[in-house]
């Protein structure tokens, strides 16, 4: 098995870990409702997606 023969410095280490930051999900405003969401996902504020209604929200659940 391979053994690298000096340690890497700091400034080497750290530029290969420079790509390794999470990024934030990138949230739009939902149109019919102004209830952050992600792009091309149904807005749990109001369940429409595009315009149509997948889903209603005015049902009781028991």
């Amino acid at each position: 098995m391979a053994l690298p023969k000096r340690r890497h410095s700091y400034s080497r280490t750290h530029k290969r870990r420079a790509h390794d930051a999470l990024t934030p999900p990138s949230l739009t405003l939902c149109p019919e409702c102004g209830e952050p969401k992600e792009p091309h996902r149904l807005c749990a504020g109001c369940g429409k997606y595009r315009g149509r209604t997948v889903f209603s929200l005015d049902v009781d659940v028991k």
